[in-house]
């Protein structure tokens, strides 16, 4: 077998949803063309029976209420058995000026509902064709709770647009609630290769590994950077001693949730104060954030000091300085710096 060509496989489309468009349910949309076809039904037998007297039924007798909505079905559904006829002259211009249209109208609400879905399928699939050949450099979140759906926040307050985060969780409803939000999501278990094969994981720059369990993450580390050896991938677990594994398997960053929570917890008790300014820096956009930005041709050959934000540490190459190393005293052009804004 050759190797795998994302986008090529036979289920590459299945379970991908893109970005919900604004549009009323479905439910809602096919119910209302439902009461309008059949308002146009009853209003067609209503003309026909305040008319009765210029019909023939070739059964004999009057004509109905019933043989008046029988007479109706048949017409606007071009059936015309024929064992009703107009007559009269007030009939057959009847028929010609106001059943006609009528019918007409009947069709096309019942064509263009049909036409509607080809269209909306056709529609999907080139939404879905065209998402696959722009997909790259994206990030890939995997698993869409309290800490995906905080680290999807925290990139969009950062300047990642929707169009670049893809969604990934085992829970068709949690893949809608991304969906409304404006994201691509995939609907499957993140262990398995064709799944994060579906979400462009092999073209994406950054990967948030964040499932419920600690075992589900291990798996997906080791999943996506066996499918990607240069992405960023930032794991998160909820007990320390599962840290080291995840470093093992290829996690860059592991984010320890009870630990820090802890260690939140306990600041707060110590300092109210200082647990208010440490839980502000942890939420972007509000008060203090914490970001990595490059150094300005201004701020080259100056120490951190210097510059304008308040520097915490400084990136050279793969290694973090803190700001008081002598290594750190002069910053470089090609350097980059952690600040508080």
């Amino acid at each position: 077998m050759g190797p795998l060509v994302p986008g090529t496989e036979p289920w590459a489309d299945a379970g991908i949803v893109l970005p919900a468009r604004r549009s009323g349910p479905a439910v809602h949309q096919v119910g209302s063309r439902l009461l309008l076809a059949l308002a146009v039904l009853v209003a067609t037998t209503l003309i026909v029976w305040l008319d009765r007297d210029g019909y023939n039924d070739n059964a004999g007798g009057g004509l109905s209420f019933l043989d008046s909505a029988y007479y109706a079905t048949v017409t606007l559904s071009t059936t015309g058995y024929g064992d009703i006829t107009p007559f009269s002259a007030g009939a057959r211009l009847t028929n010609i000026f106001v059943i006609t249209p009528l019918r007409v109208l009947f069709l096309i609400i019942l064509v263009g509902t049909t036409l509607e879905v080809l269209t909306e399928r056709t529609r999907q699939q080139w939404r879905l064709n065209r998402w696959r050949s722009t997909v790259h450099e994206h990030t890939v979140v995997i698993g869409y709770g309290t800490k995906g759906r905080s680290a999807v926040d925290t990139l969009l307050g950062q300047g990642v647009r929707k169009e670049e985060i893809v969604v990934v969780d085992p829970q068709r409803k949690v893949i809608d609630q991304a969906a409304q939000h404006g994201l691509v999501g995939v609907v499957g278990d993140a262990t398995r290769t064709d799944t994060l094969i579906r979400a462009g994981l092999p073209a994406a720059a950054r990967v948030v590994v964040a499932p419920e369990r600690d075992d589900t993450a291990v798996l997906v580390t080791l999943t996506a950077r066996q499918l990607n050896k240069a992405a960023t991938v930032v794991a998160a677990v909820r007990e320390d001693e599962n840290a080291p594994l995840l470093r093992q398997s290829g996690a860059d960053v592991v984010v320890t949730s009870s630990s820090s929570a802890g260690r939140l917890l306990g600041m707060s008790m110590v300092s109210p104060h200082a647990g208010a300014v440490m839980e502000d820096l942890l939420t972007y956009g509000n008060g203090l954030d914490v970001i990595e930005r490059p150094v300005t041709r201004a701020e080259a050959g100056h120490s951190p000091r210097d510059c304008a934000d308040l520097v915490v540490a400084v990136v050279r190459g793969r290694r973090v300085l803190n700001y008081t190393e002598p290594e750190a005293a002069v910053l470089q052009l090609t350097d980059r710096v952690i600040v508080i804004k």
